[in-house]
């Protein structure tokens, strides 16, 4: 490495908080940048939060330049039975932020790589995230506005800086915005639900917050049945569902989580959130105490959150292509005809080998906003790249 820059491994506290303050200088003059909470990033790295540290470890950099100012910082990680789901044992980089400099760049994807091959793996993927793909995943390739919570923002010269170093496009994540307005619905949409709320045996339902148990145990049902099938996506526990939705007690808001049934049995989930960073943006990464008194203040009374988040949609084999989702889409308009403060909806994650879902959600009257680009580095030059499975 030039004596023109210094690589630190993370491990201080005052390391730790310059890993985090960092962004905060490279986008002061952006104002569609907003700082995520520091603790949503932190328990990423934490052993005793994150159980993928069961089978698998994380590392992080800063990267000084010779005036000792940070120009740089990225994350390496990975989880054993992740990484053998693929051609090749694969890993991760993410969390990176850096200068338009291909150098520095090629300094902190070189420290990610190296570190990757010598805990055996032969590929890595960035910037993704050492846990669930629903947050800090993806480079942002086209649609500069805003972001929703958790969701990576970048400035624009990041993809030359992943495909200069050799980086390919794995896969591409469409984010879907959806004006809440009564009648913006395809007809289609509206003919399969009727012709399927025609059936005795199907109803709708919104999340019944005084029983959070019977809402984890039916979205696990669904879940295991609607996604574990597919590559990189892990079966859930019951004690799994019940953390989840215990976590998210505080926030959710029970009309923009719903459920279709069979006979009474779940066959059907829509799950969305408000979209914090409405609110949090202005927290300066900061959740103690006081902010997190605010952050329900203006969620919960002032109602400040007018964008939700779609964050998973799923249907059960047995009942795809009936109508069920459909169905659920035409209940929810219901309630938005009765005076919700949701303006907007944007649907999160949706990736470009999933062309039955991107179907379905552009006959939901709504148009891609956002693109972010998963990458995949290959370290044998050699070996055939491949893209992700279309499913």
């Amino acid at each position: 490495m030039s004596k023109s820059y210094n690589l630190i491994e993370v491990k201080s506290r005052k390391e730790k908080s310059e890993f985090l303050q960092f962004p905060v200088k490279l986008y002061k003059d952006d104002n569609n940048w907003i700082r995520p909470l520091d603790e949503d990033i932190e328990k990423v790295f934490d052993a005793k939060k994150n159980r993928l540290f069961k089978r698998g470890d994380a590392i992080r950099w800063i990267l000084y330049n010779s005036n000792n100012s940070i120009i740089g910082r990225i994350a390496a990680f990975y989880d054993d039975k992740t990484a053998m789901k693929n051609d090749q044992p694969t890993g991760g980089c993410g969390f990176f932020e850096c200068i338009n400099n291909n150098t520095a760049a090629t300094i902190l994807f070189d420290a990610a790589k190296l570190w990757l091959h010598n805990k055996g793996m032969e590929a890595m993927d960035g910037p993704i995230n050492f846990g669930s793909r629903e947050h800090f995943w993806g480079c942002l390739k086209d649609g500069f506005y805003e972001p929703i919570y958790n969701m990576p923002y970048n400035h624009e010269y990041y993809n030359d800086l992943f495909e200069s170093y050799g980086f390919k496009n794995f896969f591409n994540q469409y984010t879907f915005h959806i004006p809440l307005t009564v009648g913006n619905l395809d007809p289609i949409i509206r003919e399969k639900s009727d012709k399927i709320r025609q059936n005795p045996d199907i109803s709708f339902g919104f999340h019944d917050k005084n029983n959070s148990q019977l809402t984890a145990e039916n979205f696990m049902t669904v879940f295991n049945s609607a996604w574990a099938k597919f590559e990189g996506v892990k079966p859930v526990t019951e004690k799994q569902s019940r953390a989840l939705f215990k976590s998210m007690k505080q926030i959710i808001d029970p009309k923009l989580i719903i459920f279709a049934y069979h006979k009474n049995n779940p066959i059907a989930f829509f799950i969305m959130i408000p979209d914090l960073y409405q609110i949090t943006r202005n927290f300066n990464g900061k959740f103690h105490l006081f902010n997190k008194l605010r952050l329900l203040y203006l969620l919960k009374i002032k109602k400040q959150c007018t964008r939700a988040v779609g964050l998973i949609f799923g249907v059960v084999p047995k009942f795809q292509g009936f109508g069920v989702a459909e169905g659920m889409i035409v209940y929810f308009e219901n309630e938005i005809g009765q005076g919700m403060n949701y303006r907007d909806l944007e649907m999160n994650w949706i990736g470009d080998f999933n062309p039955k879902m991107i179907k379905l959600v552009k006959q939901l009257g709504s148009k891609i906003k956002k693109t972010h680009i998963t990458y995949r580095y290959i370290f044998n030059e050699s070996v055939e790249f491949k893209r992700a499975k279309v499913i």
